[in-house]
């Protein structure tokens, strides 16, 4: 009886906060289907959340990745981390784009669909070299302290933190600082997350309360092809990753972890807001602390297979709705390409995307009336693409820790880990290949 009594505790205090942000989501939709467009007087609560997670993302990105890169002494490990991580990222990318590419071509989403198309505005030339200069630079510093540019806070914060080890032991405060500053900002992320019941119920009143409606228009058929296929993703995809990462085991951590990050990008439609959720989610899997401190501040702006899926939608729905032919191997790997690089162009920004769209309707030699069609569509997505985004980083991290620790790095590696750098490091892995393996 004890035992059974000390097990439920467990269980509770594992997935207490899951299921309390879960209730504040619930709660929050019957909120909006009972007052609508009257739930509105609630956007504030809910935008208090989303701007203080915003506020401390772009110094929690800068010295979680300053400080893992600046923590290895030996750069081997850097590259494979990097290495794996991009493999991974366009694996997961090309297996959501194949699979999006088959359920389109069995049902079209725009089969049926008759729609007045809205006066678009002035959609300029999008050139694809200007799209990756703004990808990965900014023309001034101050530039980098803002949210919109994400990859090149990243670029600088990787150099940072190569410049740190590569200088060698005479930087150690240095390096110090960065490590504490990094579990500084996430004790902030801790305080913030007391607060993430009220915001994210709030959030999803006025979400519900708003656009609910929308979802049962003519985009319809739409979202009755693309929700259905996010859930699927989730429920099925996912666990196999995690299985491949770490057998059954590597299944229940990230069952019972995943949830936080889930509700809080659903709620917040933004990979960015539900980084920091993330990197505490990752440490209680037990993922490694360079690895999570590197590959989920950069699945957060690039790895978006949530995106993938809708990119690939957008594109079978505009040929629909044009009378275009969607078949022919060269028009698949088009899509297919276009689809995995719009999955790394797109922001981790509510709503954004908008430069992927523009890419799709250019590249494909759409009418410019086509953007804000498939811009509603990237609105109407945008809540299960994020979540996929968000949830598929910290599933990838998990790949990518298995391909760098072996078959048994969850023996080496506890779940339940800490976020504040008090957790204890194994011996035999504290200098592992040359390189700091801590994970706290």
């Amino acid at each position: 009886m004890a035992a059974d009594v000390s097990s439920r505790e467990s269980l509770w205090r594992s997935y207490r906060f899951p299921l309390v942000l879960l209730a504040s989501i619930i709660l929050g939709s019957v909120i909006g289907v009972v007052f609508k467009e009257r739930a509105m007087v609630l956007q504030p609560l809910g935008q208090i959340f989303l701007n203080l997670m915003f506020m401390v993302v772009v110094p929690l990105v800068f010295f979680t990745i300053s400080s893992a890169v600046g923590g290895m002494l030996n750069m081997r490990r850097l590259g494979r981390i990097l290495g794996s991580m991009f493999a991974v990222f366009m694996g997961t990318g090309l297996i959501a784009a194949v699979l999006i590419l088959v359920t389109v071509k069995l049902f079209s989403p725009a089969q049926g669909v008759l729609l007045e198309l809205p006066a678009a505005g002035d959609i300029g030339a999008v050139s694809l070299g200007d799209a990756l200069v703004r990808a990965i630079t900014v023309s001034d510093f101050s530039a980098l302290l803002s949210k919109s540019n994400m990859l090149p806070l990243i670029v600088i914060s990787v150099l940072t933190g190569a410049c740190v080890s590569i200088t060698g032991k005479d930087n150690g405060r240095i390096a110090t600082f960065l490590n504490d500053m990094s579990m500084v900002m996430m004790k902030i992320v801790d305080i913030i997350m007391f607060y993430a019941p009220i915001g994210l119920c709030a959030y999803f009143a006025v979400l519900v309360g708003e656009f609910g409606p929308q979802l049962i228009g003519a985009y319809g058929r739409a979202m009755l092809i693309y929700y259905p296929l996010c859930l699927i993703y989730f429920v099925f995809f996912f666990p196999a990753f995690a299985w491949f990462a770490g057998g059954t085991p590597g299944v229940r951590r990230m069952l019972r972890y995943i949830l936080p990050p889930a509700v809080t990008s659903l709620a917040t439609q933004s990979s960015i807001a539900t980084l920091p959720v993330n990197l505490e989610s990752a440490a209680r899997i037990g993922i490694p602390k360079d690895i999570r401190d590197i590959v989920l501040p950069i699945g957060a702006t690039m790895h978006m297979e949530g995106s993938v899926l809708a990119a690939m939608l957008k594109i079978s729905f505009l040929f629909g709705l044009f009378g275009q032919d969607f078949s022919g191997a060269g028009l698949y790997f088009a899509c297919l390409l276009i689809s995995i690089m719009s999955g790394v162009v797109m922001s981790g920004m509510p709503g954004g995307g908008l430069i992927g769209e523009m890419l799709i309707v250019s590249l494909f030699n759409f009418p410019p009336e086509a953007f804000p069609i498939i811009a509603t569509i990237g609105f109407l997505v945008d809540p299960p693409a994020t979540c996929l985004n968000a949830t598929g980083d910290t599933v990838s991290a998990m790949v990518v820790t298995r391909l760098i620790e072996g078959k048994g790095w969850m023996d080496k590696f506890p779940e339940g880990g800490s976020t504040d750098g008090t957790e204890k490091i194994p011996e035999a892995l504290a200098d592992k290949d040359g390189g700091k393996v801590s994970w706290g």
